[in-house]
């Protein structure tokens, strides 16, 4: 088990989460483990990245530490230095308090809002709904700061979503996840659906408003290149275990994971002469209903031996905060 910082923000520890899927007249229920045995510590202020393929169970980690996700084993903490709080057997009335403190940014700025709703009180729901504010002066009041520094103006507040594009909608949801004045902040995919050109508009508003509002991020994303320009720590997920956590110039400039050199080598180059050697990954993600046994990524690496395919890799520690589970890394490094 690794020794967590007592900086750390929020804790996972031997974290599990399963569910239940299927059942019925003559149909079998299956366990599915969406997040095994992860144990991960996000340092306060940080913008840490959660990266992998779909189905690796990156989602499934950022709810968990929400308590929006239920909790099969292992545990959670939270500590901002006012409150200290194990999310597996949270209070009610904690809860509520947790709800205030940790809040989630989607990806789909055109799904999570409604249309029925005009952009003040689409901010200002959280605020109403958990009892922050008790007047509508007071509440106002936090909708037009929160507005003014996610550079939405007043005349904005007035409209409804089907008015903005998709970078200004997207500013709209950053407002309502902040309004609440959180310290922990899950953006789950949260650029993935607009351009590139508003998705660095909106990394870089996430970053000021970083230093502004004194946020933790987890940042959940398929694309490593946008990692690399904004988070300063990265953790490489497959099939509901992590495979590789380091500081982020640490992880690409060394990468240990076959898994982690494969999605590296598929980041394309904006230099049209260059043809970098890709790592094409054999194949599909097992599914998590019947993970293969050993390590999980053995059935797609080229570098798999027996050991691979019968006994699952612990983390190792290999300094500077770079873990790998490999059992081969020290092996493949000196290739």
């Amino acid at each position: 088990m690794s020794t967590v910082s007592t900086a750390s923000l929020i804790t996972a520890d031997q974290l599990s989460v399963q569910f239940t899927i299927g059942g019925g007249f003559l149909r079998k229920r299956q366990m599915l483990s969406a997040v095994d045995d992860v144990t991960l510590a996000i340092p306060k202020g940080s913008f840490f990245g959660l990266v992998g393929e779909s189905g690796s169970g990156k989602t499934t980690l950022g709810r968990a530490m929400l308590r929006a996700a239920p909790i099969s084993s292992g545990s959670i903490r939270y500590a901002d230095g006012e409150v200290d709080y194990n999310l597996v057997d949270l209070p009610k009335t904690d809860l509520v308090e947790y709800r205030k403190r940790a809040q989630l940014i989607f990806q789909d700025p055109y799904a999570a809002l409604s249309p029925r709703m005009t952009v003040r009180d689409i901010i200002a729901e959280p605020l109403e709904v958990m009892g922050v504010t008790q007047t509508r002066e007071q509440t106002d009041e936090r909708v037009r700061s929160i507005a003014a520094k996610c550079r939405l103006n007043l005349e904005h507040l007035r409209r409804f979503p089907h008015a903005f594009s998709g970078g200004q909608r997207q500013r709209i949801s950053i407002a309502r996840a902040l309004v609440s004045n959180p310290r922990f902040v899950v953006a789950d995919e949260s650029v993935a659906a607009l351009d590139v050109s508003i998705q660095a508009d909106i990394l870089n508003l996430l970053k000021v408003l970083q230093q502004e509002l004194d946020l933790t991020y987890l940042f959940i994303s398929h694309d490593l290149s946008v990692v690399a320009h904004i988070c300063d720590h990265v953790a490489v997920m497959y099939l509901g275990r992590l495979v590789e956590t380091a500081p982020t110039r640490e992880l690409f400039k060394s990468p240990r994971h076959p898994y982690t050199k494969a999605l590296m080598s598929a980041i394309p180059s904006l230099d049209p002469d260059h043809r970098g050697n890709v790592q094409k990954l054999e194949g599909e993600i097992p599914s998590p209903t019947n993970p293969p046994p050993g390590c999980k990524f053995h059935t797609r690496c080229p570098h798999a031996i027996d050991i691979c395919k019968q006994q699952e890799p612990k983390l190792d520690h290999l300094g500077m905060e770079h873990d790998v589970a490999c059992h081969r890394w020290q092996e493949l490094a000196e290739q």
